[in-house]
């Protein structure tokens, strides 16, 4: 990757610090900013965080050794030497700031500003990710579009998103993910988007949010630092989206399936084929009522992503591209692991969607299991951060399951046990439910072949990050299990 068009100069006034050790030219330009001593560049600059089991200072000699230009630090260079025991010879320019997290935020606008190039902000309760995707990969027939990797979708994962802007970049699409009031402020504070992308309010993050409506205050923050000719494209399925009417002065763009009469985008005659998507067709409402329809291949299966590609149609009309290239980037689309990604693994096809969940995307990921042509096995595991209704939604999500129609529903969890109860409640005969306190339990019996699972099943694998079910997706692609 090339350099960053940003110099120590610029950073120290961006992050207000003290450069305590001057040693490298203020004007020099550094090549890139990292919070992981193994991740340095020759050049690059060392943000010291402090974190709940590691502190970021006991790296400074390393990174100095790697040819680090700039430390940034929140402790001084005398104090890391006497709590660690190291000398300060080797070691060049120094940045004394008060926390080293709103430095790196300080620094992500600063540079965020050098910019005069699109930027889409994307946020909602669930799908945030496949939408970011499809987006990128529409945007990139026509731009040369920096996308978020990973969950780099919070205060700390969006500055650094944004701190990888290169000058080859002529767009960029970033994924903002919040659980409280006054974080989707501070994102767009940093992102400034010129386009805000909300694709739905569902039951997340109720702990703090309390409710939908509180939610939906907390993700319209995203409209904050909306760039002044900025526009809003929004969910028209949805009905608390739907409410909104104006955004400083402007009319939003809808999208969705046709329930909204508002929508500009509608997807329409959807033909599925199963876990490998569908084709659709995208109707292009002008002002007059009149249609211009257009024909896509959604390589991905769901409901959901016909929705992404209507969202991903209405921001590349905004963008200037034409139906052809939408279509040409909607085929290209391609999940990210943990979210809805298949793999083909011996008798099984695993869907790895493991790395979040909330009641919305778990009802959304069991109506994809729906679409397998075999046995459906659901592994489902706790939901996190869902207040004081949290029983009662797992409760709910194991009766969703069984009267889906899944042939095997596997919950995995303290809170899974209401689901378990209801999903014993209303199984239908024929429906098996199993119940684990816990995933190590069930990592056992999943080592054992054909044991828990049987032959040719479909798997969906799915709970909140915190339950680590990655390493269910580990155990069930060895060989030895397999096959």
């Amino acid at each position: 990757m090339t350099m960053m068009n940003f110099t120590i100069a610029e950073i120290v006034k961006a992050c207000n610090g003290t450069l305590v050790m001057d040693k490298v030219p203020q004007d020099q330009k550094v090549s890139g900013v990292v919070l992981d001593s193994r991740k340095v560049s020759e050049g690059g600059v060392f943000v010291a965080t402090v974190g709940e089991r590691v502190d970021g200072h006991s790296f400074i000699p390393d990174v100095y050794g790697k040819g680090i230009a700039l430390v940034i630090a929140e402790k001084n260079p005398e104090q890391v030497c006497e709590e660690y025991g190291f000398n300060t010879e080797s070691w060049g320019s120094y940045l004394l700031v008060e926390n080293c997290f709103q430095a790196l935020k300080d620094m992500a606008e600063a540079y965020r500003l050098k910019f005069d190039i699109p930027i889409v902000g994307i946020t909602g309760s669930a799908g945030k990710t496949s939408t970011k995707e499809c987006v990128a990969s529409v945007l990139s027939e026509k731009y040369n579009v920096l996308k978020t990797e990973g969950n780099f979708n919070n205060e700390v994962g969006v500055p650094l998103t944004l701190l990888s802007l290169r000058e080859e970049h002529t767009a960029a699409v970033v994924e903002m993910g919040i659980s409280n009031f006054g974080e989707m402020h501070r994102l767009s504070q940093m992102v400034r988007p010129s386009i805000c992308v909300l694709t739905n309010i569902g039951q997340c993050h109720l702990e703090n949010l309390k409710t939908r409506d509180g939610i939906l205050q907390a993700k319209t923050e995203i409209f904050d630092f909306m760039q002044e000719d900025g526009e809003v494209v929004l969910n028209g399925d949805d009905d608390k989206l739907a409410t909104i009417t104006d955004v400083k002065g402007k009319k939003p763009h809808f999208f969705g399936l046709g329930q909204n009469d508002n929508e500009e985008v509608m997807a329409k005659a959807i033909i599925s084929k199963g876990l490998w998507g569908c084709e659709a067709f995208l109707a292009k409402v002008g002002e007059d009522g009149t249609e211009e329809a257009f024909q896509v291949s959604v390589p991905l299966p769901g409901a959901h992503m016909v929705n992404n590609a209507a969202c991903s149609a209405t921001v590349g009309m905004i963008m200037g591209l034409t139906t052809g290239e939408i279509a040409a980037g909607i085929a290209k689309v391609s999940p990210s692991s943990g979210r809805g990604k298949l793999i083909k693994a011996g008798w099984y096809t695993l869907i790895d969607d493991c790395y979040n969940a909330n009641p919305v995307s778990m009802m959304a990921a069991i109506d994809l299991l729906t679409h397998a042509d075999n046995q459906k096995v659901a592994i489902l595991g706790d939901m996190f951060e869902l207040g004081e209704n949290s029983n009662q939604m797992h409760a709910d999500l194991g009766k969703y399951a069984v009267e889906s129609g899944i042939d095997r529903v596997i919950c995995v969890g303290k809170s899974s046990r209401f689901m378990y109860d209801s999903a014993v409640e209303h199984a239908m005969e024929g429906q098996r439910v199993t119940y684990y306190e816990d995933r190590e339990s069930l990592e056992a019996d999943l080592r054992i072949p054909e044991g828990l699972l049987g032959f040719e099943a479909t798997v969906l694998i799915k709970a909140s990050h915190g339950m680590h079910f990655e390493k269910l997706i580990q155990i069930l692609t060895m060989e030895d299990v397999a096959h």
